[in-house]
């Protein structure tokens, strides 16, 4: 089956000309979809496939929005999901591509988070491998593919999906406006109509350095809003490690036995505390 990349960018250029550089280094997708959140235009390098851009109007992160119009605009039976951040392995596509081929499932990858400075010019997936950290939340098997634990252990970063699969579940709902929860959304509904989350040995990807947060307070509008979406759907609270830490910080009302409320937005002074040291992953 052909493979259809689709990953999304909003002044992240860098990140992305490196995203694609590995593309070219491995088996080469049938097309590499970039939908275009803040209207950067400018040419991009040629690596031996088809590339397309979709430009994306409109302000903030729409990503459940960005997801499905890569998905429109992509024409292969096998559709992978890698964020901008991400530098695929050599074997990413054909091992994600072929285990989609087999598997009627969401399959995710390992990524391994980079420290600031990790890549250069010349880079080598060696070096990339020795600099990076897993991610201590999630285990990838050696070889095979294995079902993941429960369904919140989805990630979107690098998934692969059958399209068949993707237009039966609906995508991505794009009621999740902004940052937060499309991903876990996604991933509870496909467990609900039989489309299990697999862990899969092959390929990975490499995550870009770029600036953190822990918790990420400068999303809390965006999380808030659609915390209560998934609750009210599926009956429980996603992100409930970050919805503790804003009620520690009297962003939000410490009962959500009904409804998560928003009391108040950052300060400036609240967000660069909440700033991750370049020298963690995570």
């Amino acid at each position: 089956m052909r493979t259809s990349v689709i990953t999304l960018n909003k002044g992240r250029r860098a990140h992305l000309v490196r995203l694609l550089e590995g593309l070219g280094r491995g088996d080469h997708p049938a097309e590499c979809v970039v939908v275009e959140m803040g209207g950067d235009d400018a040419p991009l390098p040629d690596h031996g496939f088809p590339l397309r851009r979709i430009m994306l109007d409109g302000d903030g992160l729409p990503l459940a929005a960005a997801r499905n119009a890569g998905r429109r605009a992509a024409s292969a039976e096998i559709l992978i999901f890698l964020d901008v951040d991400c530098i695929p392995s050599a074997d990413l596509v054909a091992g994600l591509g072929a285990r989609a081929a087999a598997h009627d499932a969401l399959i995710c990858c390992a990524v391994s988070y980079l420290p600031a400075g990790a890549v250069r010019d010349g880079w080598r997936a060696a070096d990339l491998d020795a600099a990076g950290q897993l991610h201590p939340v999630r285990s990838f098997p050696e070889t095979g593919i294995v079902p993941a634990p429960q369904p919140g252990l989805f990630w979107s970063l690098a998934f692969a999906v059958r399209a068949a699969t993707y237009d039966r579940l609906g995508g991505f709902d794009e009621g999740f406006d902004g940052y937060g929860a499309e991903d876990t959304d996604l991933a509870f509904r496909a467990a609900e109509a039989g489309v299990p989350v697999l862990f899969a040995a092959e390929g990975r990807a490499w995550h870009q350095h770029h600036p953190a947060y822990d918790p990420p307070v400068q999303h809390v509008a965006d999380i808030v809003r659609n915390a209560n979406r998934f609750h009210a759907r599926h009956g429980f609270w996603p992100m409930d490690g970050w919805l503790d830490a804003f009620a520690g910080l009297g962003l939000v009302e410490a009962d959500r036995s009904e409804t998560l409320v928003l009391r108040r937005l950052p300060s400036p002074e609240e967000i660069a505390a909440a700033r991750l040291p370049d020298s963690r992953p995570f």
